[in-house]
């Protein structure tokens, strides 16, 4: 018998037993369930090759402002230094929760370079209890300073994410324009296109307290591959299962 014989004689009997279209079925949704599971292996590597990435950045000698700008949008979690004057009159204050502290704010700083541009430093977590900066006047450095933190670029809002309320000074992600707009006027001077998370400083005293940037990022993905190659396999087995009971009865 040909091969294109048998096949047309399989088909045949699977019509017989009222398998043809559930087989369909199951091939589709199978082959449904492995692409879905080699995206997440694809998404596994992606992760894995960040999170590699962030280790070896947050470790690095710090670079300049300048050599971070040079590097165009491939700056994310980059070790960054800068000197400048803080200005502490324009702080703006983002909404935050500690694990420990509960509900605060990230109190963002504008930091005035010595060629008079400006880039916003996360200076970090504050209760809420402190968020009016006369609470916390030892922690408001003047004169020369020197930051050290983290690159972090500007957001977008999610679907789920709050407005920000310039009004109000609440803000809860990176919106650089309406930032400075908000804490400058309209004539402000250029900003530096990312912000900056300073890191926990051990020498200084008060609030606000640095090395708030989250370092450890979810990796399910392992996981969801083989939820659905495990799907997949018990698709095949349920569709076996009911295959070899059709297969079994007697032809009416």
């Amino acid at each position: 018998m040909t091969s294109g014989a048998a096949a047309k004689q399989m088909l045949s009997e699977l019509r017989a037993k009222g398998l043809l279209w559930p087989a369909v079925m199951t091939l589709l949704g199978v082959a449904i369930l492995i692409a879905l599971g080699n995206w997440q292996m694809r998404r596994l590597a992606w992760k894995e090759g960040l999170i590699a990435a962030i280790v070896e950045r947050t470790h690095a000698e710090p670079v300049s402002l300048a050599e971070a700008e040079r590097r165009g949008g491939d700056v994310e979690y980059l070790r960054v230094k800068a000197s400048g004057t803080f200005l502490n009159a324009k702080e703006l204050h983002f909404y935050a929760f500690d694990e420990q502290a509960g509900p605060g704010w990230h109190i963002m700083t504008p930091l005035q370079l010595s060629d008079a541009s400006l880039v916003f430093v996360n200076r970090g977590f504050v209760p809420d209890e402190l968020k009016d900066a006369a609470k916390r006047k030892e922690g408001q450095l003047t004169g020369e300073v020197e930051i050290i933190g983290l690159a972090r670029k500007p957001e977008i809002a999610g679907a789920f994410t709050p407005a920000n309320d310039a009004g109000k000074n609440i803000w809860y992600w990176r919106d650089l324009p309406a930032m400075a707009a908000a804490a400058l006027g309209p004539d402000s001077p250029r900003v530096v296109p990312f912000v900056v998370d300073a890191e926990l400083e051990p020498r200084s005293a008060g609030w606000p307290r640095g090395g708030v940037t989250r370092l450890e990022l979810p990796n399910r993905h392992l996981e969801y591959a083989l939820t659905w190659y495990g799907l997949a396999a018990a698709l095949i087995g349920v569709f076996a299962a009911f295959a070899g009971t059709r297969w079994r009865q007697p032809r009416p």
